[in-house]
């Protein structure tokens, strides 16, 4: 698969940072789907398991700077995850949520990284896309690394908007996603599930998030403050540490 996507991009005399997408079947075989020539949303999956700055390189090569490391040069490091926390309420569809985030306590730690932009008292309107943060976790295998997700998202703490965070927790909770017997009717074949359904009133949950302040929620992330600067301090699987590299 990687030979034919780099094959593609040679075709076309593509250069820069590019992803290729295919279909892989059951038995083995795979069909081309397309090519993005960006940065896909999960290159941080990619950056965690090669050490390696994607867009850092995208500069370089655009500012003529030949490419260090040869493909076989680059290393594989364990497992990571990525999931997409979205603004969104899936016992109604999927339909997009929105308001103001009144508590936004994100997980940090060894082998967790958050990408976002949001912040408490950011205002979640209809205008942009509902995704408000990238979850990424990196684990010595796959095992491991499903666990660190669960923990992350078991601290994730938004309140304010609802969010998908509970749908993915029951999500990488099913046997069929923990063994890895998935495909693209995973959602469609457990659909028949019963997960757990929140059914907490949207005012108990406000006035929650507008007390937090005076509850102490808030205070759960200064335990986690030494954490800010470099969320992989101290984890020796951590790619970026090996290669003496720090990231994000």
């Amino acid at each position: 698969m990687g030979d034919a996507a780099i094959k593609a991009a040679n075709s076309v005399g593509y250069v820069g940072a590019g992803t290729v997408e295919f279909l892989l079947t059951s038995n083995g075989h795979f069909y081309f789907l397309e090519m993005n020539t960006r940065l896909q949303v999960e290159h941080p999956v990619t950056e965690l398991v090669t050490g390696i700055d994607l867009v850092q390189k995208q500069f370089e090569i655009a500012s003529g700077l030949p490419i260090e490391v040869s493909q076989e040069q680059i290393p594989l490091f364990g497992h990571a995850i990525e999931a997409r926390i979205y603004a969104e309420d899936p016992e109604s569809g999927f339909l997009p949520s929105t308001g103001k985030i009144e508590t936004w306590i994100a997980p940090n730690g060894p082998g967790i990284r958050v990408d976002s932009g949001i912040r408490e008292k950011d205002k979640i309107s209809i205008d942009y896309d509902p995704m408000l943060a990238k979850l990424i976790v990196h684990g010595p295998d796959r095992k491991s690394a499903i666990r660190r997700l669960q923990s992350a998202l078991s601290n994730f703490i938004v309140l304010g908007v609802r969010t998908n965070i509970g749908f993915m927790q029951d999500i990488i909770s099913q046997h069929s996603f923990l063994i890895g017997d998935i495909d693209t009717d995973f959602l469609k074949n457990i659909e028949t599930i019963d997960f757990p359904k929140s059914k907490i009133d949207d005012k108990i949950i406000a006035s929650f998030a507008s007390a937090s302040d005076y509850i102490g929620v808030n205070k759960i992330s200064s335990k986690f403050s030494n954490f800010e600067n470099n969320e992989f301090n101290q984890y020796s699987q951590d790619p970026f540490q090996i290669l003496d590299r720090n990231f994000p």
